[in-house]
């Protein structure tokens, strides 16, 4: 069995805050979420409405704070680059905790569970982590099986991450001695139906994303399809994050996500997108 990639977050725990905090645009009585709604069923618009698990658990909890919750949709990047500056109270987008990341900005408690998946087109050569690496003995890969292959990702993703790292550490890149990329085999999208779209017009040999997306995109184009068995690239736990420093409205996030929790609330937002079965 290949290793997989994870990223453990620590358990929900129960925060008591009462202290009430200052919106980023001043008004105490709105919270402001930055999202990228290009990633269902995380974030997904229906005409002009906002859909999908975050936008839910946003919701919940903002009632829980007795605020009026505001979405603000923009690229995935400026999502993390604008909670980073305070220009929004929090971000919501299938978000991981990274050292990088938590060097610039705090987050919450993880409040759901996804994994990182390969698309590939029907009749393609790759059919397994084994047609993409070559492993030694400890299940490590240590070369890649085509030097010209090219991976799509959505930019600034987890799968961009993974992917734009050396080959040693599950990377498609050559990296120089000083951690620079020599060759650069990733193609970054703004999002995820921009590399299902290069996948298909074979810009890229596969795709990198979230699984649940994955199988969105896979519902709505005809020819792709999600490798199966032992093949998840990474295992990843999601989180809300917040300006660097801003514990009071950290804390009242956690409390709400521990109550939202305790009462069963997120738990039947995420079957309601993802069922069970």
């Amino acid at each position: 069995m290949k290793k997989v990639l994870a990223l453990v977050l620590a358990v929900l725990m129960v925060v008591t805050v009462t202290v009430a905090f200052s919106s980023c645009n001043g008004d105490d009585n709105k919270l402001v979420m930055a999202t990228n709604a290009a990633f269902p069923p995380y974030e997904y618009k229906e005409g002009d409405s906002f859909k999908g698990i975050d936008v839910e658990i946003a919701q919940a909890i903002a009632d829980k704070l007795g605020m009026e919750l505001e979405i603000e949709d923009v690229d995935f990047g400026a999502v993390l680059t604008g909670v980073e500056q305070g220009k929004y109270d929090m971000g919501m987008a299938g978000i991981t905790v990274t050292p990088d990341r938590q060097q610039k900005m705090d987050f919450s408690d993880t409040y759901a569970t996804g994994i990182q998946v390969i698309i590939v087109k029907d009749g393609s050569a790759i059919t397994s982590l084994d047609d993409l690496f070559n492993f030694n003995d400890d299940g490590d890969p240590v070369s890649l099986k085509n030097p010209d292959i090219k991976i799509g990702v959505q930019e600034n993703t987890t799968g961009d991450i993974y992917s734009s790292d050396a080959i040693a550490k599950w990377g498609f890149n050559d990296l120089k001695a000083d951690g620079s990329i020599d060759v650069d085999r990733v193609s970054r999208y703004k999002t995820g139906a921009e590399a299902v779209a290069a996948l298909k017009s074979d810009k890229v040999d596969c795709v990198i994303i979230d699984n649940e997306p994955a199988k969105s995109f896979v519902a709505a184009n005809d020819g792709i399809h999600i490798l199966e068995g032992d093949n998840e690239y990474a295992i990843e736990d999601y989180a809300i994050c917040v300006t660097k420093g801003n514990t009071e409205l950290l804390d009242k996030i956690n409390q709400a996500l521990a109550e939202l929790k305790a009462d069963g609330t997120i738990a039947a937002i995420i079957s309601k997108y993802i069922p069970a079965n």
